[in-house]
């Protein structure tokens, strides 16, 4: 029998251990000896379980931090490592690509054939170009379209699993309690809350096979399947419908970061988003992309117009703006809903909140220093929770602006007056989602 390879995947959390799961798993040509992790804090140190592993791995498989990846490779005796996490820019993908070669290894990238799952319902995979291109809006617009039709529909979210991995295997949200029964961090509350408090069931988890086939056998019943993708990754499923939404605030990265260039080459549908925000320079920038690389697909332009509730609590005075993590984090972007919000209603000053972090939060700004005045809502463990809580009530302002999915007043205790930005996908002209569906529907 010949000698099985040993691996290494590259990950942080998610499409990691999903490449693990449907190509490695019970694969006896390879015997993945550790995960390496990133982006997400907290996550080395830890295992995936036995129960997850399968029986080749008895005794689960260890995770490392990613800065011993050289000393793994030498150590283990590796021969490939498998690059797998998302909103990556090119460099840095061969930045990694260097670091394995130099130390004797392999580098691999997986492909769709090897890692998407077939389902026996029909799937819409709502997917982008990097972190907070505004997928969630475009999937809860989708999601409306198909209800109104009558249609079952049940939403998967791209994993986010920080907690008990095994307890975290299939996870099913049918009700904002099952938010806190399910220990969720401020990230998942962001992506799960609104598809419940719509009336829809969103699962989640580890094990993406496992979680197909319950969404298929939901309760409640299952006509359709939403892929709701995380990051700029492109969908654990293989899509009978692809949506790409694409951001011209971040112009060329569309044809720069991995893989986000896959879902615009994969697209059937192309959302340009925030078009009412955006340069006209920027807009441009993205439909040459298209036509470069997908000049067939259908090309949507998409706004994203902000409001808030009780904008004189604002107006005119020193504001504290609060983010969604992700998206200035490894997104990367400069400003978010609660800025163009803030700038939209005439705020006096913008606090810079740096002087004031404490805990966790001063340590993501020295990991992310292009961050800026914002504050990211990093939610990751109670720890954070709680240097989230004192770094907003430190600041010294006179309201907060938060500009996350969810109103953060429910999770912690701001002692200032805030509002919440809310924003929704509108269409412009056509051809719009409306039509898109229509057709997607006569087909299923």
């Amino acid at each position: 029998m010949a000698k099985r390879k040993r691996i290494i995947i590259i990950g942080a959390a998610g499409r990691d251990f999903h490449n693990f799961n449907t190509y490695h798993r019970n694969n006896e040509n390879f015997e993945v000896v550790a995960f390496t992790a990133a982006q997400i804090p907290d996550i080395d140190g830890r295992k995936y379980p036995a129960e997850l592993a399968g029986e080749l791995y008895p005794e689960g498989i260890p995770i490392y931090a990613e800065e011993e990846l050289p000393r793994l490779i030498k150590d283990l005796k590796v021969d490939i490592c498998v690059f797998s996490y998302s909103d990556t820019k090119y460099s840095k993908v061969m930045e990694m690509s260097a670091i394995v070669n130099a130390s004797g290894a392999n580098f691999g990238l997986l492909g769709t054939n090897s890692t998407m799952i077939e389902s026996t319902k029909p799937v819409i995979a709502v997917v982008a170009t990097r972190t907070g291109c505004g997928k969630s809006q475009t999937s809860r617009k989708v999601i409306e379209l198909l209800m109104e039709k009558g249609l079952k529909v049940v939403a998967i979210r791209h994993p986010m699993p920080y907690g008990d991995l095994v307890e975290q295997k299939v996870q099913r949200f049918a009700t904002v309690e099952d938010l806190a029964k399910h220990k969720c961090t401020i990230e998942e509350m962001e992506e799960y809350e609104p598809h419940v408090v719509r009336g829809n069931v969103i699962y989640a988890g580890v094990d993406y096979e496992a979680i197909v086939r319950a969404a298929e056998n939901d309760p409640d019943g299952c006509d359709v399947i939403i892929w709701d993708g995380g990051n700029n990754d492109f969908s654990f499923y293989k899509p009978d419908l692809t949506i790409t939404v694409a951001d011209p605030h971040r112009p060329g990265d569309e044809l720069s970061y991995y893989p986000g260039e896959v879902n615009l080459r994969l697209a059937d549908v192309i959302v340009i988003n925030k078009m009412d925000s955006a340069s006209p320079e920027g807009i441009q920038t993205v439909r040459e992309s298209i036509e470069k690389v997908n000049p067939t697909a259908i090309v949507v332009d998409g706004a994203s117009p902000v409001r808030i509730d009780n904008p004189e609590i604002i107006k005119g005075k020193k504001v504290l703006i609060v983010e969604d993590g992700p998206t200035l984090t490894h997104g990367e972007m400069k400003l978010g809903a609660g800025t163009i919000a803030a700038l939209k209603y005439g705020v006096g000053e913008i606090i810079d909140p740096r002087p004031f972090v404490t805990g966790k939060l001063a340590e993501t700004f020295e990991i992310y220093p292009n961050i800026g005045k914002l504050l990211p809502a990093m939610g990751y463990s109670k720890e954070q929770l709680e240097d989230l809580e004192k770094s907003i009530n430190n600041t010294d302002c006179d309201a907060v602006v938060i500009g996350t999915p969810i109103d953060l007043n429910r999770i912690v205790n701001i002692k200032k007056p805030s509002v919440r930005v809310h924003y929704d996908l509108q269409e412009i002209g056509t051809p719009n989602l409306t039509e898109v569906i229509n057709e997607f529907v006569k087909k299923i």
